[in-house]
């Protein structure tokens, strides 16, 4: 393998590894296609391998390849990868390649700082509003998919936001999303997104199929909750989940609990905020915007040695 080199990003604390030299050449007409090409070409594959896994990564590390977009009308498309493939959708992810198309110079930006960032994800196209005060991004357009869903004693709320979660307090099941709870909430988590899998099927897109995430919340006020997501088999978003959080939106503004154009505070379980908002309903969903800001944390370049036994490394949770 090539070396492959990488600048990493944090939004709200959730890690954020964009490939930007050395990343495998991903065949398809559009960014799904070429999603379903990554997932089930071990040649690719391997790449997200090196990356995510131990040593040179680890189990709640997150990143992306850089693809080309579906047409003209975007700058790039990206494949999103966690330790157990490739995500439709990722609002953290979409906060911090706004940021690094800016800084890398990718994207030009006006003289205030200013830029429109058009990324085509494999549930659509989402542009990344960044500003000097952070990253602001347009969802595809999230909606609800079921209501109070029987699963392991409770029940769950099912809402498309780019991907499928499911949404519950973490009350019901006896805890509150603080990180003395971290390894409850994983379980519990895990648990309510593979009982719940097939029940989240896309109206007109199968490869969007399935539940994404579980997200546990507590409420702490009007137009105020704290939040945690559980997603791919057991990995925990240390940021609000910006796809999770259009998730919320959705089944909020549906309960007349968040008018249009008004705001949900949604914290992290590490205390990092994401300001969500509806801003219109279509026939498809509400359309939604979540604001929060990236970081960059550094740049490195991955080497994968030959004689080494571990190979693309290993997994411990």
């Amino acid at each position: 393998m090539e070396p492959v080199s990488v600048v990493d990003y944090h939004t709200g604390g959730e890690p954020f590894r964009i490939v930007t030299d050395g990343g495998p050449v991903v065949p398809g007409s559009t960014v799904a296609e070429r999603r379903l090409t990554a997932q089930s070409t071990p040649a690719i594959d391997a790449v997200r391998q090196l990356l995510v896994n131990e040593p040179r990564g680890h189990a709640d590390m997150y990143g992306c390849f850089v693809v080309p977009p579906d047409d003209a009308g975007a700058h790039f498309g990206v494949l999103f990868w966690h330790k157990d493939g490739y995500s439709t959708a990722c609002g953290h992810g979409t906060i911090a390649l706004g940021v690094w198309a800016v800084e890398s110079g990718l994207v030009p930006a006006a003289p205030d700082g200013s830029a429109d960032v058009v990324i085509d994800v494999p549930s659509g196209r989402v542009v990344a509003r960044v500003t000097s005060d952070g990253v602001t991004f347009q969802n595809v357009p999230s909606y609800v998919l079921a209501r109070s869903v029987p699963v392991a004693g409770v029940v769950a709320d099912i809402s498309f936001g780019g991907a499928f979660y499911a949404s519950l307090p973490a009350a019901s099941v006896g805890l509150s999303v603080t990180p003395e709870h971290y390894a409850e909430l994983i379980t519990i988590g895990r648990q309510i997104k593979w009982a719940l899998n097939d029940v989240a099927v896309h109206p007109s897109d199968a490869r969007l199929n399935g539940i994404y995430g579980t997200i546990l919340y507590d409420d702490l006020g009007p137009q105020h909750q704290r939040n945690v997501a559980i997603f791919a088999d057991g990995q925990l978003d240390r940021s609000p989940c910006g796809s999770g959080t259009s998730a919320r939106l959705a089944l909020l503004h549906a309960d007349g609990l968040l008018s249009t154009g008004q705001v949900l505070t949604h914290d992290s379980i590490v205390g990092t905020t994401f300001r969500g908002c509806v801003v219109s309903e279509t026939a498809a969903g509400v359309l939604t915007e979540v604001t929060g800001t990236a970081h960059r944390t550094g740049t490195a370049t991955f080497t994968l040695d030959p004689y080494d036994a571990l190979g693309t490394g290993f997994t411990l949770r």
